[in-house]
């Protein structure tokens, strides 16, 4: 075991290495023997892979039986999972991690989102490329601040209203891009896996420090797409021949939400493994917390009962993407824990240990979290990037010493590829995270037609997304 004090010790590569691989040997067999008992069996990934095609063909194939019936077959699917693991594996371990992790998930974006739906921005101003750009980046920074949810929730109708004229799909896709996803890489408020890193010990301001340069080359490369498109839309669905006159003034309502904003953003840092005093569910020695969540789904309540009716109906509010996201995400939290258990299990493996470098983490971490959400995916990886090196996600030690480099191999570029990997390819699907499903849904709500989940993934992962990830690669961990 790593002493109590690893992140302050400074061994020699060598002599971590090899004490690491002494601790290896001795740890995989206990690994291993967890497995004969616990591990789940192939096929169980089924009913996960099963959601994910329901979810991508519904709305094309069956739309009235999906949008009637998604929550029963979402948590049915869920309950297929839990089930099994619990009287047949008989492992209550699984499902009790992905019950906290999905509570905590959940409260935050419910949090997030009903406290910005209470704010309404009014752009007054004719659009044009540049004044997106403007906001897009804009929002990329914000979403460091209150989440790629808040942001997301806080810009997607001022962003949809500023081209009312000419809003096409492309405009509510790099704004997934941009803001729901790759903006929130610099902060553990800004995405859903940086914050569970934090929970487990990842310094807060480590993500700043080594993810800005890949985070700026993918925000300026993005809008340099995103400009051109731009350019070349010469759509106008204006009301009328009259040539419409702008103010140029921004109009702010309902601006006492912020606080509320504020409350959720400041509840973040009530976590019971870092701050002794703060109450906590005690489980096999981990402590869950559940105070931050009461607060910030308290928060949410009154966030709506006090809110100015005016930005309500402006932002013409509805829980209906929250909703949506919250069943969808109950099926994919409760499905996925075979896939994920699988994955980390081979690669906590001597044989899987053999295959994790950076560069392996930075593609599995990310075409995982495109698919299976890329909050678990984080923490899946990070714990088998320990695990193959004798550390374990348990231990605050292990992970603080990860993070910080010198006590495990090349820890520092692995926890780099896990984090920029987990938020940029959570851009991948309207499944990678949270705010991607409710942006839809919000924009759907408008009128607007929006690609499918395959469409989604052809006409604009594929051909945009999928070079920028590439590029990020070849640039800041190829060749290292």
């Amino acid at each position: 075991m790593l002493p109590a004090n690893a992140e302050a010790s400074n061994p020699s590569d060598s002599d971590t290495i090899e004490n690491v691989d002494v601790y290896h040997d001795s740890h995989a067999e206990t690994i291993a023997g967890h497995e004969e008992d616990h591990a789940p069996p192939g096929w169980t990934v089924l009913p996960f892979i099963i959601l994910l095609l329901m979810i991508a063909t519904g709305p094309l194939f069956y739309e009235h039986f999906w949008h009637k019936n998604y929550p029963k077959v979402a948590v049915a699917f869920a309950a297929m999972v839990v089930l099994y693991y619990l009287f047949v594996l008989g492992n209550t371990h699984g499902p009790v991690h992905a019950l906290a992790e999905y509570v905590q998930f959940i409260s935050l974006l419910a949090a997030l989102y009903i406290a910005s739906g209470g704010i309404m921005i009014d752009i007054d101003k004719k659009a044009t490329p540049m004044a997106n750009v403007i906001l897009l980046v804009t929002g990329a920074v914000i979403s460091n601040l209150i989440g790629t949810t808040g942001a997301s929730m806080l810009l997607i109708r001022p962003f949809m209203r500023l081209n009312k004229t000419r809003l096409k799909a492309y405009h509510v896709i790099f704004f997934i891009f941009l803001v729901s996803n790759i903006g929130g890489s610099l902060t553990p408020i800004g995405d859903p896996p940086l914050f569970l890193g934090f929970l487990k010990g990842v310094p807060f301001f480590w993500t700043l420090e080594h993810n800005i340069v890949p985070w700026a080359v993918a925000i300026i490369l993005l809008v340099i797409v995103f400009y051109w498109f731009d350019s070349h839309n010469k759509s106008n669905y204006g009301l009328s021949d009259e040539e419409i006159t702008y103010s140029n003034k921004i109009k702010l309502v309902g601006a006492r939400n912020f606080f509320w904003l504020g409350l959720v953003i400041a509840s973040v840092f009530l976590d019971p493994n870092v701050i002794s005093w703060v109450p906590a569910i005690e489980y096999h020695g981990q402590k869950f917390s559940f105070l931050r969540e009461l607060i910030m789904l308290f928060v949410a309540f009154l966030s709506f009962k006090l809110a100015n009716k005016k930005a309500i109906q402006g932002n013409e509010f509805s829980f209906e993407p929250i909703r949506e996201v919250a069943f969808i995400f109950i099926g994919i939290f409760g499905t996925m824990m075979p896939a994920l258990e699988l994955v980390g299990g081979f690669a906590a493996s001597p044989a899987g240990a053999k295959l994790i470098s950076h560069n392996t983490l930075y593609w599995g971490t990310g075409i995982l979290s495109g698919f299976l959400d890329n909050a678990p995916t984080y923490i899946n990886f990070l714990t088998a990037a320990l695990a193959s090196q004798g550390g374990e996600i348990t231990k605050l030690n292990d992970v603080v010493a990860f993070a910080n480099g010198g006590v495990f191999h090349d820890s520092v570029l692995d926890l780099k590829a896990i984090s920029i990997a987990a938020v940029f390819f959570g851009a991948f699907t309207y499944i990678g995270n949270g705010p991607n499903f409710m942006v839809k849904s919000i924009a759907e709500q408008i009128g607007l037609k929006m690609p499918s989940f395959f469409g989604y993934i052809i006409r604009f992962s594929i051909p945009f997304l999928l070079p920028l990830l590439l590029v990020i690669w070849l640039i800041f961990f190829a060749f290292i």
